[in-house]
């Protein structure tokens, strides 16, 4: 049986698109991608029976849009990604504590890539991965790590190979496999001629 526990009614957030994570308190945090005090989607605590609470309303500057859920780290705190906004408006990495202390670690600036659509992964290592759908240094998107505190580096540039058979923008997340390797997916790209201009996309490794 199906129970409704949550309706949003925009100043409470609006099209919440990730999934939620649960800490350690038994809470549930999640994003909505628009909604809030400013329009730019919120941060939002939530019962197990369904009590919500707007942790943070995105104004822009510190991001805008997250269609990511958040990933609760090894820390306590949980960390995620804002598609738009930042200094730049090409998307943020923000940390927020659950009683809602907010600090952007990053803002992407066309070379480090733009509009991280995806979540982040905590590696073994503690650090942080993931994609941004595009910038980078051939505009196709990048593969990045940070840091807890937030120092990024850019591991790989897609499409850097002719025509893209590498793969070209990633939407999706990674997961690091148990050989350490870090996996995922860019949606265009490849060497396959079946589905043109753009191609047909690729699954690719990471060391």
């Amino acid at each position: 049986m199906l129970t409704t526990i949550l309706s949003f009614d925009s100043e409470d957030g609006e099209f919440p698109y990730g999934n939620l994570v649960q800490a350690a308190n038994g809470d549930f945090y999640g994003t909505t991608e628009q909604g809030g005090a400013h329009g730019y989607g919120t941060i939002f605590k939530i019962t197990p029976s369904g009590a919500v609470t707007t942790l943070f309303s995105f104004d822009n500057v510190h991001g805008a849009n997250p269609y990511a859920g958040l990933v609760l780290a090894t820390n306590g705190d949980l960390y995620g990604t804002a598609d738009r906004g930042g200094a730049k408006g090409d998307g943020t990495i923000f940390k927020i504590t659950a009683d809602g202390i907010l600090t952007t670690l990053h803002s992407f600036a066309g070379t480090d890539g733009v509009s991280p659509y995806a979540g982040l992964v905590q590696g073994a290592d503690g650090h942080f991965y993931g994609t941004t759908q595009s910038g980078g240094a051939n505009n196709g998107g990048t593969v990045f790590k940070i840091t807890p505190n937030g120092t990024l580096t850019t591991l790989y540039s897609l499409c850097s190979e002719t025509s893209c058979t590498d793969g070209s923008g990633s939407v999706a997340g990674l997961v690091q496999a148990g050989n350490g390797l870090l996996y995922g997916v860019a949606q265009y790209g490849g060497t396959s001629l079946n589905c043109p201009p753009a191609r047909c996309g690729t699954v690719f490794s990471l060391q």
